[in-house]
């Protein structure tokens, strides 16, 4: 179990919101595996009062027992645990019939196991939803870690749901200044480690108990063995059905084919038909689409956006009979182009914006060339470019770098002949930053980095 409750404040403040509401309410929760739900929900329902149900991946009638039993507790009530109940419609009947006049929550983790057991639970509380719930004290919470089945059956426009819930939160990954503050490490090691399991809370705690990263690759991640081995394996099999395509497909764009047709050649099969797999895997959030920030938005790319999916296919299922064999042999330059590539994610998502003030920020591409950020103002006449490098650079590092943008940036269709050009580089560490500064560049390195994570 989680030990750490950091930085779910929005999340808190919105349950808090629907407790104080009157009338019944419905709350849809849903987030990856690990991602904290249970930890969230856990801390929202100290010093309240109600039903706690944690729901397993078992057979409905043990599901409908179990939840039985909590109820009987939560309301003190000895003659419902004698109760031969044997669906769900008689036990949300008996709550209805049953519950206190103040207000109470009742929570049920992992429904997304309840729905696929039975899919008549859905039908069953839009029904007492209409006719009971949404007029009583309740305060219901459905969380699921299963993204899809949460998509299609609670949150779809075709769920017995629809139009029931009065909340929905998805609950997404913490940002790496808050994810820091489960680690005691530097920030460089703290920001490759992020590179490599995201900010999924239950990840970060596990890498906790390690002083050093190496070590906790060598363990958790490089290891048959390992906490991290088999998890994106256990992560799509609960999601999908064609596994092997999906493999296939992450595979691929580990290996550096972003194009949907160098996908499907990849894989094997016809382009068109690399569609549908590619949004249902966006969908859920294990990759990404990206679009040039002044080119057509029908020509995106793809790469894969949950980091330890990244790494894992990058690093441990490329050498996965190495390590079986235990005889892989991890090189320290062998992962710096990785952490180059998630630096310069990491840096437009959440370094850049807190720099400097622009409307719009994005990666630019036109055919063999390509700038790592440029940033624009709309309406205005304010254009920045700049480069990102996961490296130590030296003076004449940099203004090489600046000179290769000014050749680049004349290819970048925007605004007109006035319009205000800026220049620079965000790296690891940049000497004589003071003195390159005054010449005017724009430079920022982990040193700045430092006041943002904070």
């Amino acid at each position: 179990m989680i030990s750490k409750f950091i930085n779910r404040g929005n999340e808190i403040s919105l349950l808090e919101e629907e407790w104080k509401k009157e009338n019944g309410r419905l709350i849809v929760l849903y987030g990856r595996r690990r991602i904290g739900k249970t930890r969230l929900l856990m801390e929202f329902t100290k010093d309240r009062k109600g039903v706690f149900y944690i729901a397993e991946d078992s057979s409905a009638r043990i599901q409908i027992n179990g939840l039985k039993n909590s109820i009987a507790d939560f309301l003190g009530d000895s003659l419902l645990k004698t109760l031969e109940i044997k669906d769900w419609s008689q036990l949300f009947e008996y709550l209805a019939k049953n519950m206190p006049e103040e207000r109470f929550y009742l929570i049920i983790d992992e429904f997304s196991y309840l729905i696929k057991s039975d899919k008549r639970i859905l039908s069953v509380l839009q029904r007492l939803w209409d006719t009971i719930f949404s007029h009583s004290p309740i305060v219901m919470v459905l969380s699921g870690s299963m993204l899809g089945l949460m998509s299609e059956m609670v949150l779809s426009y075709a769920s017995p749901l629809y139009g029931r819930r009065t909340r929905d939160i998805h609950l997404e990954e913490l940002p790496l200044k808050h994810a820091r503050k489960f680690l005691s490490l530097p920030v460089e090691e703290a920001m490759k480690l992020y590179f490599i399991t995201g900010g999924v809370p239950e990840y970060l705690l596990k890498a906790a108990e390690y002083n050093s990263l190496s070590r906790f690759l060598e363990k958790e991640l490089l290891n048959k063995t390992g906490y991290f081995y088999n998890e994106p394996y256990f992560i799509i099999s609960q999601e999908f059905r064609e596994l092997k395509t999906y493999f296939s497909i992450l595979n691929a764009i580990a290996y550096g084919n972003t194009r949907p047709a160098d996908i499907a050649n990849f894989v094997g099969i016809e382009a068109r038909r690399i569609y549908p797999y590619l949004e249902n895997l966006i969908r859920l959030g294990f990759i990404e689409r990206q679009t040039s920030i002044l080119g057509s938005p029908k020509k995106g790319i793809y790469f894969i956006k949950d980091s330890l999916f990244d790494f894992w296919f990058n690093f441990v299922f490329r050498y996965k009979e190495e390590i079986e064999r235990e005889i892989f042999s991890q090189k320290s330059g062998d992962m710096s182009g990785y952490y180059g590539k998630k630096f310069e994610n990491f840096v437009r998502k959440e370094i850049f914006p807190h720099l400097l003030n622009y409307s719009k920020i994005g990666r630019w591409w036109h055919r063999e060339e390509e700038i790592d950020i440029v940033a624009i103002n709309e309406p205005g006449k304010d254009i920045a470019f700049f480069e990102c490098k996961w490296s130590k650079l030296k003076g004449r590092d940099v203004e090489r770098i600046i000179k290769e943008l000014r050749r680049k940036a004349k290819y970048v269709k925007w605004g007109n002949n006035d319009r205000n050009e800026q220049f620079g580089v965000i790296a690891r560490h940049i000497e004589d930053k003071k003195i390159l500064r005054e010449a005017g560049f724009l430079l920022y390195d982990m040193e700045d980095f430092e006041r943002i994570l904070k």
